[in-house]
């Protein structure tokens, strides 16, 4: 531009749905990721009370010793069976419910991968 003349361009063309969209990305990409969490974390809670019925049936028939997990062993020796499952299955759920909470959905699938695998599957 030159001093003294006036600038007559046009103005540029804007997008008035850019934002729009990118908001309604963001939704659908929350909205899944809020769906897979839940999900999760209804299976993990669902793994916890099978591991927690299975491993108190198998104590209840064949003795403490075939627990695997030395902290378990020694926490139902303290409080019994029922008491010690209970304190553990109600600790790992609140811990669940933390990772839940801090939005760490792909741990807490492994937690249940690992618990169906390693805790779940050896009961069967």
């Amino acid at each position: 531009m030159f001093p003294g003349t006036m600038d007559v361009s046009a103005p540029l063309a804007t997008d008035h749905f850019e934002a729009l969209r990118t908001w309604s990305g963001r939704t659908m990409a929350f909205t899944q990721s809020e769906r897979f969490g839940n999900a999760v974390i209804l299976l993990f809670f669902v793994a916890q009370a099978l591991d927690g019925a299975l491993t108190y049936l198998g104590v209840s028939v064949l003795g403490r010793d075939v627990e695997g997990n030395p902290l378990l062993h020694w926490l139902m020796g303290a409080a019994g069976h029922g008491p010690g499952l209970a304190i553990a299955k109600l600790s790992a759920a609140g811990f669940g419910i933390i990772l839940h909470l801090a939005s760490v959905h792909r741990a807490v699938a492994l937690l249940t991968l690992l618990y169906v695998t390693a805790a779940l599957v050896p009961w069967m």
